[in-house]
């Protein structure tokens, strides 16, 4: 929740959600740190979109494939 909004209203995040990641046992540094990859992440998606830039296969199939079936 903490990630999303800082993602989707970053301007509105304050006290409140704060409080909640503490309450959720989350330390201000670890709050840093969400905001931090959750801020990295919608700025390399935007560039990546706005550029029309594309992962390569071996990047862009990682962890979408299912695992082989085991031998059990």
């Amino acid at each position: 929740t903490f990630a999303l909004a800082v993602a989707q209203r970053a301007e509105a995040v304050g006290d409140d959600d704060y409080a909640a990641v503490r309450g959720h046992g989350l330390t201000d540094d670890e709050a840093w740190d969400v905001v931090a990859i959750a801020s990295f992440f919608a700025m390399s998606n935007r560039l990546a979109n706005a550029l029309d830039i594309r992962p390569n296969p071996e990047f862009y199939t990682l962890g979408r494939q299912s695992p082989p079936p085991s031998d059990r």
